[in-house]
């Protein structure tokens, strides 16, 4: 079957959205993805739609989508790709680009190789055959965790003596949130270090509410860890990342952080939250979740591909 194949433009995003949508449905039984997240992804500073995005069409159908983003400026490179189960052909389309372009975008870079990342639901709308073929490997698995919240129990925890939690108010604070972010993620699988610009998009800064976003001092260490959440997902509240210093850790700032999230989503009327974690992370990040009562959602792995 033919398709035809074009880059992306911001016009469309609600048929990607749509799109993206429908593979939810195959994937993890309800649609979860918003328009703005979308856009986002289509406004990615380190992406030329012209060059870097693909639509694959059956008629006036679109049935998969591919975009690719370059952050370490050297060879480590990332895609997404979806494609509708029945549309295979199509998706090979979509990932034999996505190759091409992720190979010339590392040599860019001066790079002689290009280490390609892709991340799909563990039971992906994808043939995951036609990876393995292509010498794709699964590297690493990450769990969605959610958690039902009850506006009569998930209360403001009371703060030990010598802590303190502020909301991030002032520019001052957001600069220092990103601070935190690089220290505490830096050695984390896939961590690519962002500059400040760089990091406010990859929040979606212009849109996110910074009451949602707090920094936890304490008398000893100073400002030692921040979480940070949004509201704008219509399935749950999303806390998008949690990090705490590495010499300020195993003094329950995270579980502390944490409850806090989920006192201000129950306050607002949230019944669910949710958030990601590495099941390899070495910092007890799932245990930590596990006993604040998450639990898995779905599963994603992350797929690579070593291109020379």
């Amino acid at each position: 079957m033919p398709y035809d194949l074009r880059p992306a433009a911001l016009a469309d995003a609600p048929a990607v959205t749509d799109l993206l949508n429908a593979i939810d449905l195959r994937e993890i039984g309800r649609p979860e993805t918003d328009l703005h997240t979308v856009v986002a992804d289509l406004k990615h500073p380190e992406t030329d739609l012209t060059q870097d995005s693909w639509l694959a069409f059956d008629g006036d159908r679109l049935v998969a989508y591919g975009l690719l983003w370059d952050e370490s400026g050297g060879e480590r490179i990332d895609v997404d790709h979806y494609v509708l189960p029945e549309h295979q052909e199509a998706g090979l389309l979509v990932l034999e680009a996505m190759e091409t372009r992720a190979l010339a975008k590392a040599r860019e870079n001066g790079a002689e190789r290009a280490v390609v990342h892709l991340h799909l639901n563990v039971r992906p709308t994808l043939d995951t055959d036609l990876l393995r073929t292509r010498g794709w490997a699964v590297v690493r698995r990450y769990h969605v965790l959610r958690r039902p919240l009850d506006p009569t129990t998930d209360l403001a925890p009371s703060l030990p003596e010598g802590v303190r939690v502020r909301p991030c108010t002032t520019e001052e604070d957001r600069v220092r949130v990103h601070a935190l972010h690089q220290s505490s993620f830096a050695r984390h699988f896939d961590f690519q270090p962002r500059g400040y610009a760089q990091w406010l998009h990859d929040i979606g800064a212009e849109g996110l509410d910074w009451s949602l976003v707090w920094i936890v001092d304490t008398d000893d260490f100073g400002d030692s860890g921040f979480l940070l959440a949004r509201n704008d997902r219509e399935a749950m509240g999303w806390i998008r990342s949690i990090g705490v210093l590495s010499e300020a850790r195993g003094r329950g700032l995270a579980g502390l952080l944490l409850r806090h999230a989920f006192a201000a989503f129950a306050a607002r009327g949230r019944g669910m939250v949710g958030l990601g974690v590495d099941t390899s992370n070495d910092t007890g990040a799932p245990q930590l979740y596990a006993r604040h009562g998450m639990t898995v959602h779905y599963a994603v792995d992350t797929w690579e591909a070593v291109l020379r």
